[in-house]
């Protein structure tokens, strides 16, 4: 990758750039992050955190739940990264801030079990009822 990966927020004061690709892009159905978020489903970029940096400014933090801590612009309040205290070595981005978005479309979807009703899954990629780690994807009927 020659370019680096950048990304902000609505009104620009929190911008970021990841040096490397995303090792993981999921779309979650999760009701923790529908109520972050506002949305019916999040999709997430997953970087090392080794090659991801805050460019300018910095996001707000609050932890959602236990070891979850969600970073958001302090000024427009759009939800900006995920990351885990027990797993230090990545940070996940709101795809859909990222200034080329349709590059990093969702290979997985989790948290199906939790899904809204009235939201489609998307029938080309693999669906999980919870995680993804570990777990082998469920077959829809």
């Amino acid at each position: 990758m020659s370019d680096p990966i950048e990304g902000g927020c609505l009104c620009g004061s929190v911008r970021y750039r990841a040096a490397s690709a995303p090792i993981a892009a999921t779309l979650c159905h999760c009701r923790s992050c529908r109520l972050a978020t506002g949305a019916p489903s999040v999709a997430w970029a997953v970087f090392r955190k080794e090659d991801f940096v805050f460019v300018s400014g910095q996001p707000r933090e609050f932890s959602s739940s236990p070891d979850v801590v969600r970073g958001f612009c302090g000024t427009c309040g759009t939800p900006l990264t995920y990351r885990r205290p027990s797993k230090a070595n990545t940070i996940d981005v709101t795809a859909a801030t990222l200034d080329a978005a349709d590059d990093f479309a969702p290979v997985k979807e989790i948290w199906v079990e939790e899904k809204l009703a009235w939201e489609c899954l998307n029938d080309r990629i693999p669906h999980y009822a919870r995680s993804s780690v570990g777990a082998t994807p469920i077959v829809s009927p």
